[in-house]
């Protein structure tokens, strides 16, 4: 959850506290880096746009990100708002929760898209711990990973106005507890398989310094920025996807 809590506490910094505030737009795991204390710092503002002010509601803009983390409304109608960033921090909550990628182009059809795949499972009564990374083997506090479950739900709601705040998404992430009684435990299996064994979406997180040399118009440090052409990049494991 430090990942999680490092990266949503920047978002919400770009939202509501930067002088200028700023949408973020391509809010993915690979543009988290971690230092080798493994604190996140967001990177690639590239595609970032300054955010609406006074009475407007949206910035009208070609639609350009990330298969599996765009905003189904911005993808639609090219109106970008922060919660459009929420959203793409939801897919990533994801991500960390069920070890699966955003978009997944080697499973089933039905199973490429981890949003498609797992709403109605979350509407159904599947077993919870059947939704969790199984490398974690119940190594999780079972409270705080439902309530994490439901916060990423809520930010991939479809009606954007139902998203919370960064600021509110982090304030649920801090209020989560880590340990839980051992009767809440998914498992009794002692060990502690879920620091050592990285999910399927921490593999992605870039591990290394955070004093890049890179630098953008709001003044904020940032890594190279990948050689992908701007336009609607293709997911991590993706061979082509062009829009």
């Amino acid at each position: 959850m430090k990942i999680a809590i490092d990266a949503a506490n920047g978002l919400a910094f770009l939202h509501e506290e930067a002088s200028r505030r700023v949408i973020f737009r391509d809010f993915k795991t690979s543009n988290i880096l971690l230092d080798e204390n493994y604190n996140a710092k967001l990177s690639d503002f590239g595609l970032a746009k300054d955010a609406p002010v006074g009475d407007k509601s949206h910035v009208s803009t070609k639609v350009m990100g990330t298969k599996g983390y765009v905003a189904p409304e911005y993808m639609l109608t090219g109106h970008l708002t922060s919660k459009s960033d929420v959203y793409s921090f939801g897919v990533v909550l994801l991500e960390m929760l069920t070890g699966r990628r955003a978009v997944e182009e080697r499973m089933p059809r039905k199973e490429q898209n981890l949003v498609e795949w797992l709403r109605p499972r979350l509407r159904g009564k599947d077993d919870f711990r059947y939704l969790m990374d199984p490398r974690l083997e119940g190594q999780y506090p079972m409270r705080s990973a439902r309530r994490a479950m439901w916060l990423a739900t809520h930010c991939i709601r479809h009606n954007p106005e139902s998203r919370p705040l960064m600021s509110e998404v982090v304030r649920e992430l801090k209020s989560l507890p880590l340990f839980d009684d051992d009767d809440d435990m998914a498992s009794h299996q002692p060990g502690p398989l879920a620091s050592s064994i990285p999910s399927t979406s921490l593999q992605r997180l870039h591990v290394g310094p955070s004093n890049h040399a890179g630098s953008n118009k709001y003044g904020l440090k940032t890594g190279q920025a990948p050689n992908v052409p701007r336009h609607y990049q293709a997911s991590p494991r993706s061979t082509s996807s062009k829009s």
